[in-house]
């Protein structure tokens, strides 16, 4: 048990927006074994159905979450072309650089792979200039632009949407972020711009899949579209083997609180310092980003590490000798709490977004629900009181994993192209 109710119950859990039975063992009816998408009779049909498929991914700077999405897909369907924006062949596996990759004229650009973010309003375009004729499937990854490639007559287009853009339709969502002073006149010009560009470049998918219900939600409420519901893939049974020896990487120092992920403003990495130094309790924080220094203004106490950028072997090890994992900010989905529950470590989350999907709160974590370090170190002292089975948090994790994904994108994909042939022949 990890000190930190223990009755908690894993009999019904959602996954991708249905709600499966755990079994005898604990594993959920319905998710698929080990590569079962791969021997799954609809996804061989999908691959000779769809001679010709293009992936299409909003740019291939840097490995992230939505990355993940994308090696699923080419997973999928191996013989697929991808199409980006921008593209840097440096950090990615052959499964990515030993294909056919289109990028756009932006990638002409110096200096492109480092500013992406500033070519923004150059992106639908850049989108738009891609020629897909002869492609049968388009799947596209998009949490900005990529859902607005044109599409050949005949061919289906399914979005895989990681979510509307937030910096357009979340009111303070930049707060935190270095805009230029001399861009700040024509921020809300330039937002309202993305915004109809964004709402147009919706129409066109046949179908869009969220990756989470919160993002379902801000697919229907920004684009009037409904979505299918497919978590994202997560390596659970990398974090599932992973042993947990809370205080084993606690050097002299104590145990400690984690924090991992990439340092930018909206995740709230300041929440977990501020709640920890409030209660004197030592916090770790591995990644870095935009937003570190800011941070490192702030962690002046003796009890916050910043570690910056860490090794996958540092990063597990600091997951098994944690706490629990701090997750302050909102997200879309969140892997990283997937992560950490796989690996038995629970999760302190702010219960808006993705977190509130994927945590259990009293069984693998605790939920707060205001975004403050006030808040967040409430919960870390209701954490402490509580007992939680490390197999319950385990548990919890299982239904998120990769072969589940790929099994579930199969299906959406039939059901959109059966849904079209029944169409065509009325």
């Amino acid at each position: 048990m990890i000190p930190g109710v223990g009755a908690c119950s894993l009999e019904t859990v959602s996954t991708g927006g249905q709600t499966a039975r755990a079994g005898a063992h604990g594993e959920p009816h319905g998710a698929s074994g080990p590569d079962e998408a791969d021997r799954s009779p609809i996804l061989d049909e999908l691959r000779a159905r769809f001679a010709r498929v293009a992936v299409v991914h909003d740019w291939l700077t840097i490995p992230g979450g939505s990355e993940q999405v994308v090696l699923e897909l080419l997973e999928m369907f191996p013989q697929a072309e991808l199409f980006t924006s921008v593209y840097d062949p440096a950090p990615w596996p052959a499964q990515i650089t030993e294909r056919v990759v289109h990028s756009s004229f932006l990638n002409r650009i110096p200096g492109a792979v480092r500013h992406y973010p500033k070519l923004l309003p150059l992106m639908n375009r850049a989108f738009r200039s891609f020629d897909l004729q002869g492609f049968d499937l388009v799947l596209s990854s998009s949490h900005a632009c990529a859902k607005n490639v044109r599409v050949p007559p005949g061919a289906l287009h399914v979005c895989y949407c990681h979510t509307p853009m937030r910096y357009a339709w979340e009111e303070g969502f930049l707060d935190g972020e270095q805009v230029p002073s001399a861009l700040r006149p024509a921020l809300p010009a330039l937002l309202a711009w993305l915004r109809r560009v964004d709402r147009a470049g919706a129409a066109g998918p046949d179908v869009f899949v969220a990756n989470s219900q919160h993002v379902a939600e801000r697919i229907q409420r920004f684009y009037g579209r409904s979505a299918e519901i497919v978590n994202p893939p997560v390596d659970v049974d990398h974090f599932l083997a992973l042993e947990r020896e809370p205080g084993a990487e606690s050097d002299e120092g104590g145990e400690y609180y984690f924090v991992f992920g990439r340092v930018v403003p909206y995740k709230r990495v300041d929440l977990a310092i501020a709640a920890c130094a409030q209660l004197g309790r030592r916090v770790r924080v591995a990644g870095d980003g935009r937003a570190l220094e800011s941070v490192r203004a702030q962690a002046s106490g003796e009890g916050v590490e910043l570690l910056g950028k860490v090794s996958p072997a540092e990063r597990d090890r600091l997951l098994g000798g944690a706490r629990a994992l701090l997750f302050p900010g909102e997200e879309d989905f969140g892997i990283v709490p997937v992560e950490a529950q796989a690996a038995g470590l629970p999760v302190i989350a702010y219960g808006v977004g993705g977190a509130a999907e994927t945590v259990l709160d009293g069984c693998t974590g605790v939920l707060f629900g205001e975004q403050s370090a006030g808040a967040l170190a409430a919960a870390i002292e209701r954490f402490e009181g509580l007992t939680l089975d490390a197999g319950a948090v385990r548990e919890n994790a299982r239904r998120f994993g990769r072969e589940r994904f790929r099994a579930e994108m199969a299906g959406v994909i039939d059901r959109a192209s059966r849904a079209r042939q029944t169409q065509g022949s009325r």
